[in-house]
C-alpha cells in the first residue's frame, strides 16, 4: 500500500496534469468545499470556497491554451497522521517570459487533511518572487508572466461583456482620461464618457440580436506598471432585423496599473486604407 507521502505526491501530480489538460472537473477533485487559495492575482483576501475556486480556473486555462507552461520542477511532501503539507517549484510562464527571465518559478504550498480515509487539499498558496524593488506597495508589483495573465483575463472579460451587451462591465477598465483613436471621426476621443458612447453605439447596433468580439492573435508585452496589447479585432454582428456583418480591424491598447488594477489609457483602432480609393471600410458593427 502506498504511503501517505506517496498518495499526496500522486494527488498533486494528477492535479498538475489536469491543469495542463484544462480538465476542470479533475482540477477540482480532491479539494475541500471550504478551500482557501491565496493566488498570485487579486483578490488579496484569497479565493474562498469551492465555487470561487472553480471560477478562477477558466481564465488561466485560456492563458495556457496560448502555449504557456505549467510544470513541476521540484516537489516535497511532509505528512502526519491527519494533516500534511507540500511545497513545490513550477515552471509557469510563457515562452516570451522565460526568454526574458529563465529562472522565474512559481512557488506553491499546499495544505491537506485526511477526510474519510483520503487526502484532500484545503489550502493553496501561489506566488512569484519579486524581481525588483520599489517604494510602492509590493503587492502591486507582480511578475511579468502573471501580469500578462491578468491582461489576458481582462481581455476575456471585455469579450464576455460584449457578448452580454453589458456596457458598464465593458467600460469598467477604461481610464477616466483615456485617449482613443477610433475607426470613425473625430481624430480622437478623449475621456471615458466619449469612449463609452462609442461602445454604446456598437452594442446598440446589435439590437435584440447578438454581437461578439475577439482578438484571436492577442499579443502582450508588460514592463512594470505598463502593458501593451495588440492584435486583429474580429467583430461579428447579427442584428435580429438587419444583415449580419463580420469584420476585422487592427487594434492596439495600452494599459497602466493604477491603484493595483489595470486601466486602459490609450486605444488605437484602424482599418487599412487604400491609397487610391481612401477606403476606410467603415463598419457599424464596431464595439
Amino acid at each position: 500500500m502506498a504511503t501517505d507521502e506517496e498518495q499526496i505526491r500522486t494527488l498533486i501530480e494528477r492535479w498538475v496534469s489536469a491543469i495542463q489538460l484544462r480538465d476542470l472537473a479533475a482540477v477540482l477533485a480532491d479539494h475541500a468545499d471550504d478551500i482557501v487559495m491565496f493566488d498570485v492575482p487579486p483578490p488579496h483576501q484569497g479565493v474562498r470556497g469551492i465555487d470561487a475556486y472553480r471560477e478562477s480556473w477558466p481564465p488561466f486555462f485560456r492563458w495556457l491554451a496560448t502555449g504557456a507552461f505549467f510544470e513541476i520542477e521540484s516537489l516535497e511532501v511532509i505528512a502526519g497522521d491527519d494533516v500534511a503539507f507540500a511545497y513545490a517549484l513550477l515552471r509557469c510562464g510563457s515562452a516570451t517570459s522565460f526568454a526574458e527571465n529563465p529562472d522565474t518559478r512559481l512557488r506553491l504550498t499546499l495544505g491537506l487533511r485526511k477526510q474519510d480515509g483520503r487526502w484532500i487539499v484545503t489550502h493553496e498558496h501561489h506566488s512569484f518572487a519579486l524581481t525588483e524593488t520599489t517604494s510602492e506597495d509590493p503587492a502591486q508589483r507582480l511578475d511579468t508572466a502573471t501580469a500578462e495573465q491578468e491582461i489576458r483575463r481582462l481581455h476575456q472579460d471585455l469579450f464576455d461583456a460584449t457578448a452580454a451587451k453589458d456596457l458598464d462591465r465593458l467600460t469598467a477598465p477604461i481610464a477616466d482620461d483615456i485617449v482613443s483613436y477610433e475607426h470613425q471621426q473625430p481624430l480622437q476621443y478623449v475621456g471615458l464618457d466619449a469612449v463609452r458612447e462609442v461602445c454604446r453605439a456598437g452594442l446598440d447596433a446589435a439590437g435584440t440580436g447578438t454581437v461578439n468580439w475577439a482578438v484571436p492573435d492577442l499579443r502582450i508585452v508588460v514592463d512594470g506598471d505598463l502593458a501593451v496589447a495588440w492584435g486583429l479585432n474580429h467583430v461579428q454582428l447579427k442584428p435580429a432585423d438587419a444583415t449580419p456583418s463580420d469584420s476585422w480591424s487592427r487594434g492596439t491598447r495600452v494599459f497602466q496599473r493604477q491603484g493595483g488594477a489595470w486601466r486602459m489609457v490609450h486605444q488605437h483602432l484602424s482599418w487599412p486604407s487604400g491609397p487610391a480609393t481612401d477606403d476606410t471600410g467603415t463598419d457599424p458593427g464596431r464595439v
